[in-house]
């Protein structure tokens, strides 16, 4: 039998997942399976979920096909009376060693030992997974150190896909990332659903910025550590400290901004206004000057006029934004902006366009501004690397991947900055930073 076809759609945390279950479904055995770990962000997401699990099953005939994953979770009963599903399986029960030993194999139906749908109630989970793998990546690591999210946004589905927020002990993380730069790996990435968040369900109740002291800290040997998308509004004074202070924290945050209308962040039940979120980059642009910003913001949220809308194209300006993550509003049935008036389908697909047309210019800005700079950048593979910023960065020759060398920018294409041929000698004070 062969081995089981893995698919993941939506986050890295999911991807992260994703190469959990691989561990753990080797360990018990499961063979000819394909197994969709799916996205439930928006309803596009759970579309594009349906279409990937009629594809494989028709590449994979005969063989059982398990989907889990936020669309799983939220929408079970939909996956379940699929034709080609087998078993639906929780976000939970997908990171338990014992689910997936009641699928291993006993014969021919040994899917059918199980119940078809294995979805609990992900709100009563109390611990996350993140001490099942020590990372993934081939060049830098993802490790994640949070999961499941306390705030209810209007638009949003995932809390109830990922439950309550819980956090990995800051011990556990720093011994996995200790693994992690033994084993060489050069840059490791904080995960999470809402990483800022994380502490608020351990003892003493720490904070992200204390975390990312700590892991500094004890691990020296670490050349670079950076945090995904990030709160704004829940930065907490030791984080502003390391962005300001620890060369080796990555000058580059996403930000869950979501809207630049004072108005649509209440309805969307954001925690910010328009101003917290300027104020927070301006105040970490004067911590760490060249700091870059990327950002998420949804374009047609219900009741958003022109002039709402005006006030998203006006806030890449305002803060600075470099990479911008642009969402067409998408109704999530059981939301509760889902029963706002809603804006015409064309003037949303329109407002993002434009808004993905601000964010274009913006990196064009950006990369213009980096031609004739040296960089230290990670590659990534044989012709591509990014750089502190995360700006990626094409050879015109083979590197070594996953290697921490200096390069003069030439040149960009308007998404990739182009690095001149040859490394530069390493500088004084060394190429980690």
């Amino acid at each position: 039998m062969k081995p089981p076809v893995f698919s993941t759609l939506g986050c890295r945390l999911n991807a992260y997942e994703t190469e959990a279950m691989k561990e753990l479904a080797a360990q018990a055995g499961l063979e000819g399976a394909v197994v969709v770990n799916t996205c439930a962000v928006t309803a596009e997401a759970v579309r594009k979920a349906k279409q990937e699990i009629r594809r494989l099953a028709r590449e994979n005939p005969d063989v059982p096909v398990i989907v889990t994953g936020c669309a799983a979770q939220t929408e079970p009963e939909t996956f379940a009376a699929m034709a080609e599903v087998t078993r639906v399986i929780g976000n939970h029960e997908k990171m338990q060693a014992d689910t997936w030993a009641q699928l291993a194999p006993r014969g021919p139906d040994f899917i059918g030992e199980t119940e078809r749908v294995m979805v609990d109630d992900i709100m009563s989970v109390r611990e996350t997974a993140g001490h099942l793998i020590d990372g993934f990546g081939r060049h830098r690591a993802y490790v994640q150190v949070q999961n499941g999210c306390d705030h209810r946004c209007t638009f949003c589905i995932i809390p109830f896909g990922r439950g309550n927020s819980r956090s990995v002990p800051a011990g556990v993380v720093v011994e996995q990332i200790k693994r992690l730069v033994d084993r060489g790996f050069n840059e490791v990435v904080l995960t999470g659903v809402d990483l800022t968040s994380w502490g608020a369900d351990l003892p003493g109740e720490p904070r992200l910025g204390d975390l990312v002291m700590r892991i500094l800290r004890l691990v020296p040997d670490l050349a670079r550590l950076r945090i995904s998308s990030i709160d704004s509004i829940e930065a907490d004074e030791n984080l502003m400290l390391a962005i300001a202070t620890e060369p080796r924290l990555m000058p580059h945050l996403h930000l869950s901004l979501q809207h630049g209308d004072d108005m649509i962040l209440k309805r969307m039940k954001r925690r910010h206004l328009r101003d917290d979120a300027i104020a927070f980059c301006e105040e970490a642009r004067k911590l760490r000057p060249g700091i870059v910003f990327g950002a998420d913001i949804i374009a047609g949220f219900p009741t958003e006029d022109e002039a709402m809308f005006q006030n998203s194209l006006k806030l890449v300006d305002d803060c600075g934004l470099t990479f911008l993550h642009v969402f067409p509003y998408s109704a999530r049935q059981g939301t509760p902006a889902a029963r706002m008036p809603a804006v015409k389908g064309p003037a949303i697909k329109e407002r993002a366009a434009r808004l993905r047309a601000k964010g274009q210019a913006a990196l064009t800005t950006h990369l213009d501004a980096q031609i004739g700079r040296e960089h230290v950048v990670l590659t990534e593979g044989p012709r591509m690397a990014r750089t502190e910023d995360f700006a990626e960065v094409a050879f015109g020759s083979d590197q070594a991947e996953g290697t921490l060398m200096r390069v003069r920018i030439s040149g960009h294409d308007g998404t990739r900055l182009q690095a001149e041929e040859g490394a530069l000698p390493p500088s004084p004070e060394g190429d980690k930073l």
